[in-house]
């Protein structure tokens, strides 16, 4: 590693400490497809591949098509396809390898996730193996660069309103592509503006005079020289708020004709006269199984979102271990920068978070190959999938945002630099919070999963059964809005800190405090909700939307407890007991600041004592300075080298110039004729006029 060990006297480890395994845990940290981000991340070195800050928005969208390439000689964005076509039938490994690769070029990754994640992904799982044969070899060798355009002006996550119709002609055997009004323009889609040659394109399929709702076209968009298609126009977005690299777009089609064949019929079909057919009855269900196929989206932004938030605690930890400022506790050296309270509240519980969105997204990724090898393909286990890629992208885009600003904020000026990445990360990463589903909206849908599973819970029950959960849930209720819960709490633990401190490190009082802030909150309105069940559906929208706050928070805190969870799974496979006694520290620190975060809630039902509720502050502050020691093993755990980081005030080049600092003074103190400090001599002289005193 690149990074200098602290020397500082609170940062030093004696004998008795634990000390992290760093190897071991970093090998743990890389996951189940390792091997595949070993290669990745070698081929993440590359300079040709690396952004260049500052580049124009021409040159760096030229330099990223021409770095397309350089993954397709590489192999490296073929793992997901078929082996019949070269590929190797690893969904796993192709996701994670591929967001290895965001430490190369956000714009480089994205644009790799357009092509083969989005584009070709859609051709592979909604087309049929005729498809597949006549259509990907194009796609995986670039020679037929495509547009996943499925987003419109007008409609962003709520794809099933889209207004693009796809209308079938039984007289020509073909399908009719129109954009009927504005909001209808596709939009923001990725290669758009100039190096698609064609696009899945999503729209609704009316055949016979019936809209059979959304499906997807596959339709050439522009000739051999670029330019477009008859029908088809468009126009580039310009100039975006980061990801410049990436040539982003709107199309428009004017009754754009298409063979019958160019529908990517696995889910639905039309035949010659126009009858349509598809093995899914319902078209709710069948809507959201074509779109379920395309989840990796969400899957392989979770996980870039992590790699990213490694990157920047990894430079800043490592920065803030060389850094000096202020004397502090000595006259004659500055204090290392991460040796203060408010650094080290600043980044180690994103250190934590990060471990827990580490070992999360490692259980997801597992998940999404159980679905996608088909040894767990089923629909619970796609609703599953999905449920749990909707609560996990957002929690750590988000994390990644707040990450990257406040490691930026961390290295002060040096932070603002665009050489030290992270202004460049947090523009690129910036969008992720929105595309591949808005975070808020998906947060929604897991809320919406965890409504419809407390109903289940009273599917069937006998009418004892209800009255008896009624009165157990209100007795609860009067219990903490009374206080009386938090009262039995303080006299538990009254004169006594270290009982309140076992407590809150205890893992089952973590679950269930994660636990209950979940499932009270969906109780409380999953009742609300099923008191206007009867009501006119204008009446049932407004109680929907006067709890839509609440149930987002509620999807957001579950969420949480999955991270909590798997972070917990993820101690059980940690062999080396000093590495597991930090790594626990690290878990618990994970679980109090997310509590920390709703103390709030905690406090106003009744969950947590104000005692309590001291105690965990002054608790997470000791678990903070145990785990100050170990911050630099943390992060060199995540196992970049400079060739990742890129940032020069991760590079040793801060503790060089410190080295020189403290030589400089050391000899100027030694040397009889350097200046004295005129403090110095205002204490001497009042020394002086004391003794005089006496």
């Amino acid at each position: 590693m690149t990074s200098t060990t602290p020397t500082s006297a609170s940062a030093s480890k004696t004998t008795e400490d634990p000390r992290l395994d760093v190897a071991a845990v970093g090998e743990q940290l890389m996951g189940r497809w390792a091997d595949a981000r070993r290669v990745s991340r070698e081929l993440a070195t590359n300079p040709q591949l690396h952004k260049v800050e500052g580049m124009p928005v021409p040159e760096h969208r030229e330099r990223t098509f021409q770095n397309m390439f350089e993954l397709v000689k590489t192999g490296a964005v073929h793992r997901a396809f078929p082996s019949r076509l070269g590929g190797s039938d690893d969904n796993g490994g192709n996701i994670a390898a591929f967001e290895e690769l965001v430490t190369a070029d956000p714009s480089l990754q994205i644009k790799a996730g357009v092509q083969w994640g989005l584009f070709g992904s859609a051709v592979l799982h909604l087309g049929t193996k005729e498809h597949q044969d006549t259509l990907l070899p194009g796609i995986m060798d670039l020679s037929v660069p495509g547009a996943f355009a499925m987003t419109e002006t007008g409609h962003g996550s709520d794809v099933a309103s889209i207004g693009t119709t796809a209308t079938y002609d039984p007289s020509t055997q073909e399908f009719v592509i129109n954009t009927p009004f504005r909001a209808a323009w596709k939009d923001y889609l990725g290669n758009a503006a100039l190096h698609a040659t064609a696009a899945t394109v999503f729209a609704q399929l009316i055949t016979n005079g019936v809209n059979h709702g959304v499906h997807c076209f596959y339709v050439p968009i522009r000739d051999e020289n670029r330019a477009f298609l008859p029908g088809i126009g468009g126009e580039d977005d310009g100039v975006k708020g980061g990801l410049n690299g990436i040539d982003n777009g709107r199309l428009h089609f004017d009754h754009v004709r298409i063979p019958r064949t160019s529908l990517l019929n696995r889910y639905g079909n039309v035949d010659e006269d126009g009858t349509y057919t598809s093995s899914i009855e319902s078209p709710g269900r069948r809507f959201f199984t074509m779109l379920g196929t395309l989840v990796q989206g969400r899957v392989s932004l979770d996980g870039a979102a992590v790699a990213a938030s490694k990157v920047a605690l990894q430079i800043a930890v490592t920065y803030a271990n060389q850094r000096r400022q202020f004397n502090a506790a000595s006259d004659i050296e500055e204090e290392v920068i991460m040796d203060y309270q408010r650094h080290q509240r600043r980044l180690i519980p994103r250190i934590a978070r990060t471990y827990a969105g580490a070992f999360s997204h490692e259980e997801l990724l597992v998940a999404f190959d159980g679905v996608f090898s088909g040894e767990k393909d089923t629909e619970e286990g796609r609703q599953d999938l999905e449920t749990l890629a909707a609560a996990l992208k957002p929690t750590t885009t988000w994390d990644a945002m707040s990450t990257l600003q406040e490691a930026r904020e961390a290295c002060g000026g040096a932070g603002y630099l665009a050489e030290n990445r992270f202004t460049g990360l947090h523009s690129d990463l910036d969008v992720y919070t929105t595309f591949e589903g808005d975070n808020n909206i998906l947060l929604q849908l897991v809320g919406k999963r965890l409504l419809t599973d407390f109903s289940a819970q009273f599917k069937g029950a006998k009418p004892a059964d209800l009255a008896r959960y009624a009165l157990r849930t209100g007795a609860e209720q009067i219990l903490a809005r009374t206080g009386l819960r938090a009262l039995g709490q303080d006299a538990a633990d009254t004169g006594s800190e270290k009982r309140t401190a076992n407590y809150l490190k205890d893992p089952e009082v973590q679950r269930a405090l994660l636990t209950e802030r979940v499932e009270v909150a969906i109780g409380e309105i999953g009742r609300a909700l099923a008191s206007v069940a009867k009501a006119s559906p204008a009446e049932q929208a407004a109680a929907f939307n006067s709890h839509q706050e609440e149930l987002i928070q509620a999807a957001h805190m579950h969420a949480r407890l999955l991270q909590w969870e798997a972070f917990t799974r993820g101690l059980e496979s940690v062999k080396d007991a000093d590495s597991l006694k930090v790594l626990t520290w690290v878990r618990d620190l994970f679980a109090l600041t997310t509590i920390e975060d709703e103390l709030d809630w905690f406090l106003m039902n009744g969950r947590l004592s104000v005692q309590r509720a001291r105690t965990l502050k002054e608790y997470v502050n000791r678990l903070i300075t145990r785990l100050r020691p170990h911050a630099q093993d943390l992060v060199d755990a995540f196992g970049y080298t400079q060739a990742h980081l890129r940032a020069p005030i991760s590079s040793g080049a801060e503790q060089i110039r410190q080295d020189e600092a403290a030589e400089y003074y050391r000899h100027l103190r030694a040397d009889p004729e350097s200046p004295v400090d005129e403090r110095v001599l205002v204490k001497r002289r009042r020394a002086e006029a004391k003794a005089a005193r006496r």
